[in-house]
């Protein structure tokens, strides 16, 4: 704040004396204008008599009235100059420029000023054109004569000077006077700010409390409020990672522990001579199935690592949401057989070209959510049961529905919001798994602008039928900054 104010401070000046010239020129121009009315009046009076008077007679007349006019004082000198209509000096100072502006008009007789200088000295100038009698106008004469006034510079640049000082003279007390309290007030009105600095800077890294608002400046609290509601969300997302990265551990300990203890169990029937080859086989089947359970829950986990990266929104891209639920489906349809479940598919086929089931999207997440939504349903539904993967456009609400459909066990309707909790699984099931995957399918979703809707399957020939149907509408238009290719 001190750099404009020492910047302001010679504009300031240059202004002050702009206008105290302005100013001292006002009663002087005055003063000047009179005198030379005054002295047109007297011209007017003798030419007017030019035809009883000779020549000498009138400049005799009109020097006298023009030395008691224009007498000097102890400051300033005065000149005077009366031309006549043919431009002819009559009586003056014969070193007064004749004006270059045009005459006046009619009998009108406006006192002009400019500014001037005789030999070497400036002078200020008041000067008028008089106009000839209307009976005079007419011949090949010049139309008017010319009077002129001029004075030396010397009271007005001592006014000038005088309010200058009247002026600039307080400017140096009151300017240092505000340095010091423009600084005063600045260090008073930082002082919080250096003392909230000073507690945000000496807080633990692992301190996400909120900022204590007591003594913090009104204009800042807004900004505080903004930092403590940061400190809130990121103690939450914190939170959460620690929770997630507890039951991940947790998870991965079950597999690990299965693991180290059948490697124990073989070492020691080895040792003991008792490790017969169906034996062993049983327990390198025991370690196979411990290890695929590990694979999955590492692969799991990445897929959640994913689906919960925001960089991902930067990499969407036009894909087609049909392709991708048929390529997944024909990946379980090995397990399905083994397991003795009709793995079915409907939706356009690959020839069908359809441009409503292309959306903006991330491939490897939106396949990641099929994925898991085909793997969940396989799991829970037992043998001799159906499991239906749908592709539906939706032109009207410009949308693609994408539903699993299941003849499991069902999920009750108190348990459909916990079952996208990452690691729950259902009480009374049997079923072998992570507990990951819903919680994937649910980022993914709204990674993408969508919802999951967990819901009933259809009644068949008015009887229910036990399973569940997973819904999901996928927005056709722009998602999360995504521009679509061209």
């Amino acid at each position: 704040m001190l750099a404009p104010l020492l910047l302001l401070w010679p504009m300031s000046l240059g202004l002050t004396w702009v206008v105290a010239q302005t100013i001292a020129n006002k009663p002087y121009d005055r003063e000047l204008g009179d005198l030379a009315r005054a002295l047109a009046r007297q011209a007017s009076v003798q030419m007017a008599a030019g035809a009883v008077r000779s020549p000498a007679q009138i400049r005799a007349e009109l020097e006298q009235t023009a030395a008691m006019l224009t007498r000097d004082d102890d400051e300033d000198r005065t000149y005077y100059q009366v031309l006549g209509r043919r431009g002819e000096l009559l009586v003056g100072e014969a070193g007064l420029a004749v004006p270059s502006d045009e005459l006046n008009t009619g009998n009108e007789t406006k006192v002009r000023f400019r500014d001037d200088v005789i030999g070497d000295e400036p002078v200020r100038v008041a000067y008028l054109w008089m106009a000839r009698a209307a009976a005079q106008q007419g011949r090949g004469q010049a139309n008017e004569s010319l009077v002129q006034v001029a004075e030396t510079l010397g009271k007005r640049s001592q006014l000038a000077t005088e309010i200058i000082k009247g002026v600039i003279l307080p400017q140096f007390v009151i300017l240092p006077l505000a340095v010091m309290l423009v600084w005063f007030a600045l260090a008073r009105g930082i002082r919080p700010l250096a003392e909230l600095q000073q507690r945000i800077r000496l807080r633990e890294s692992t301190d996400l409390s909120p900022i204590a608002e007591g003594n913090v400046p009104d204009e800042v609290a807004p900004l505080v409020r903004a930092i403590n509601d940061l400190l809130q969300r990121l103690d939450k997302t914190i939170a959460s990672q620690r929770h997630f990265l507890a039951d991940a551990a947790h998870q991965l300990k079950t597999p690990l522990a299965g693991l180290r203890m059948q490697a124990e169990l073989a070492t020691r029937e080895i040792d003991s001579g008792r490790g017969d080859p169906a034996s062993m086989k049983h327990t390198l089947r025991q370690i196979a199935l411990s290890t695929q359970r590990a694979s999955h829950m590492v692969n799991q986990l990445l897929a959640m690592a994913r689906a919960e990266d925001a960089g991902q929104a930067a990499r969407h891209q036009r894909v087609d949401i049909a392709a991708i639920t048929r390529a997944v489906v024909q990946d379980f349809v090995p397990r399905a057989i083994e397991k003795r479940i009709d793995l079915g598919y409907e939706g356009p086929e690959a020839s069908d070209r359809y441009e409503d089931t292309c959306l903006l999207g991330e491939p490897v997440l939106l396949g990641e959510m099929i994925r898991n939504l085909v793997d969940n349903a396989l799991q829970y539904t037992p043998q001799g049961g159906t499991v239906t993967a749908r592709v539906m456009p939706d032109p009207l609400d410009r949308c693609v529905v994408v539903q699993v459909e299941d003849t499991g066990p069902g999920i009750a309707p108190a348990e459909r919001e916990a079952v996208f909790r990452p690691f729950y699984r259902a009480l009374g099931t049997q079923v072998d798994g992570s507990g990951l995957g819903l919680a994937i399918v649910q980022e993914v979703a709204q990674r993408h602008g969508a919802e999951v809707v967990i819901s009933d399957t259809r009644q068949r020939d008015g009887e229910p039928t036990p399973g569940t149907v997973f819904t999901v509408r996928l927005p056709l238009g722009r998602v999360d900054g995504a521009v679509a290719p061209d």
